[in-house]
């Protein structure tokens, strides 16, 4: 089977888990191929993606090989393959735009970005790279908070003729007016804001659901986030928080029996704590009122390697994206975006969201 031709936008710590991914499962078979959702998506294994092209900013990246670029600072992710074979895909030089917080720059090189002094790419550089380099997916992995940057990305790839999946809560698949541009053009996304395998918001939205199934009121609930890398770094600017924090909530909201008051429900990254680096640590509360309105609470701390868990999602909506570019269809693809994105076009609760998954794997459902 031929790969499956990606680029990277943004070399962080989840572009390194997901390389890494594709590394350890090249020698693996699927019996003992622990860890991922599907072994098998319509011919195409995890092994089968290739990284075909990378733009970064970070001058630790920019010029190396995608294979060294993935464990050059900060990235903080566990290292669980090094042995990732050399590409000969060098990183480019990307556009900066908002895609870098002016708060970064005040801490040392160790946990910040560095920007590199080389030439910013325009749109037609980036649009040559997709086209000289054979793309058919990118795969976006930009900071919380790059509006403008998410959005150049966006408009690169539909000039390039490039599929989208856009693992950011920047709005581009849930933008009626950005899926049309993608329907237009015959080109599928994937979005907004990749869930975790098993992470926060798919948690909490398994026990919203379960309280709803069980007849119990719920309240109010916060789900509270730190971590050590540097998307929680960058996330100490809460101007950049807006987006992320409407696709936290709205997952959220979305699979409750009655909609919460926005004073009764608060989901967020919550702060930085560096010693942390990759590690996750998810704090969830949920009061609510049992038979005869007698209340009850529960809290639940769940800690996560947050990059490996993105990457569990991204190898298997790479593969359905590919089934959409085989198959000829373009525009959103409702049923990956409603499984694998916190802030899809059309919420479903995630035993829907499967199914609707597992129809569009077995061809019995469009998109």
């Amino acid at each position: 089977m031929a790969k499956i031709r990606i680029a990277v936008v943004g070399l962080g710590n989840c572009a390194s888990a997901l390389l890494q991914g594709i590394a350890y499962y090249r020698g693996k078979k699927d019996k003992n191929a622990i860890g991922l959702m599907h072994w098998d998506i319509g011919g195409y294994r995890p092994y089968d993606v290739k990284v075909v092209a990378a733009f970064d900013v970070d001058k630790r990246k920019v010029g190396k090989d995608v294979s060294q670029a993935i464990f050059q600072p900060p990235n903080c992710t566990t290292v669980f393959h090094r042995n990732v074979p050399k590409s000969g895909v060098k990183v480019s030089m990307g556009k900066v735009l908002d895609g870098v917080a002016k708060h970064m720059m005040a801490y040392d090189e160790k946990r910040t970005f560095v920007v590199s002094d080389e030439k910013e790419s325009s749109k037609r550089d980036i649009v040559r790279t997709l086209k000289d380099a054979g793309t058919e997916i990118m795969l976006n992995y930009l900071p919380v908070g790059s509006e403008k940057a998410v959005r150049f990305y966006a408009q690169c790839a539909l000039d390039a003729g490039v599929a989208l999946i856009n693992c950011m809560p920047v709005f581009i698949a849930s933008n009626p007016e950005w899926a049309e541009r993608f329907k237009k053009k015959g080109l599928p996304i994937i979005g907004d804001d990749i869930k975790s395998q098993l992470g926060a918001t798919i948690t909490h939205r398994a026990l919203a659901n379960l309280f709803k199934q069980r007849g119990v009121k719920l309240e109010r609930t916060y789900q509270l986030n730190t971590g050590g890398n540097t998307d929680f770094l960058n996330m100490l600017d809460r101007d950049r928080l807006v987006s992320k924090r409407e696709s936290k909530t709205e997952s959220v909201q979305s699979v409750l029996s009655h909609r919460l008051a926005s004073e009764n429900i608060h989901i967020g990254p919550s702060d930085y704590v560096p010693w942390q680096r990759d590690n996750k640590v998810c704090f969830i509360r949920m009061e609510g009122k049992l038979f005869g309105d007698v209340p009850m609470d529960l809290e639940l701390r769940l800690s996560v390697e947050d990059s490996p868990n993105s990457a569990g999602i991204a190898i298997d909506a790479i593969r359905c994206c590919k089934l959409a570019l085989d198959r000829g269809k373009g525009g959103v693809l409702y049923s990956p975006s409603a499984y694998f994105m916190k802030h899809p076009p059309r919420q479903f609760p995630d035993d829907d969201g499967f199914k609707m998954m597992e129809d569009f794997i077995a061809g019995t459902k469009d998109n």
